[in-house]
């Protein structure tokens, strides 16, 4: 799990100090890491088959759900800080929480505690980066909306798992994001190539370390270590993320930003300890 996180936390530098649009790193992220899926697929099945039935269905739907989550979370890397970036997305399971209380789950009154934490962190962060600039702002919104997305993508691809295996899972997810995010540049002119190399490489840095070490890992450890740690394990790619932006990038969020994200880990934090208390419990 420790190897997942520092690979996650290296996603959100990589992509700020890509020149390549937004739109296309969330392409060949999730495109190159279905690419390289679809041949494990086929040596384990001998042959590549598409899952059919309820469980395609959800793991379809997943995938769009992930093409708004990078569609909005990637962007905002190049108006807002890589800190208040990480620390704004890593609130999936806050949204994840809400959308599971409005589909009838019970959320307890401590997991209620923690979204209000979240929201006065997320206040305190926009406000901050409101007197920085109106860039700033856009930033902190897409990262919100990509946080928004990614619970909903969490919530989907919870169902899809109870019908299909991991590697089922994953390689239609992934690929059907990469169909989304491949229409939606062709549809508004964003370029698919023509980077320098040093683009490329980070682009191929964030598709192995982000995508297929991080998010490969954390699916891998969930067989032998709870969830409720693995999505609070998760939550350290907030200070490693602006740690290593600090040090790669030379960036670092104003000082009154940092107790925001302090705010933001601690709501997150009590939300997902809450909810696992509850499931627990129940």
């Amino acid at each position: 799990m420790a190897v997942g996180v520092l690979g996650a936390s290296t996603a959100p530098p990589l992509i700020a100090a890509c020149a390549a649009p937004g739109l296309a790193i969330a392409f060949w992220r999730t495109g190159a890491a279905a690419a390289v899926l679809a041949p494990v697929l086929l040596a384990r099945e001998k042959r590549l088959t598409v899952p059919r039935g309820r469980g395609l269905w959800l793991a379809l739907a997943a995938g769009l759900a992930l093409a708004l989550h990078f569609g909005t979370f990637i962007p905002s890397l190049s108006y807002t800080s890589v800190a208040s970036s990480a620390a704004l997305v890593c609130t999936q399971p806050i949204w994840a929480g809400v959308i599971g209380w409005l589909l009838g789950e019970r959320l307890p009154g401590r997991a209620w505690a923690g979204v209000g934490v979240c929201l006065l962190g997320v206040l305190a962060i926009t406000g901050v980066d409101f007197t920085v600039s109106g860039d700033a702002l856009l930033g902190d919104g897409l990262a919100v909306a990509g946080g928004v997305f990614g619970g909903f993508y969490i919530v989907i691809g919870g169902f899809a798992r109870r019908h299909l295996s991991t590697l089922d899972y994953t390689f239609v997810c992934y690929g059907t994001c990469a169909v989304w995010l491949a229409a939606v540049c062709l549809a508004g002119g964003v370029a698919l190539g023509g980077y320098a190399g040093e683009d490329w490489l980070r682009i191929a840095g964030v598709t192995v370390f982000g995508q297929l070490i991080g998010h490969s890992l954390f699916n891998l450890v969930l067989r032998s270590i709870s969830p409720t740690m693995v999505a609070l394990g998760g939550l350290f790619t907030v200070p490693l993320a602006a740690i290593i932006a600090a040090v790669a990038l030379g960036e670092t969020p104003p000082a009154a930003a940092i107790p925001a994200m302090v705010l933001l880990v601690a709501g997150t934090a009590l939300v997902i300890s809450a909810r696992a208390r509850a499931a627990a419990a129940s």
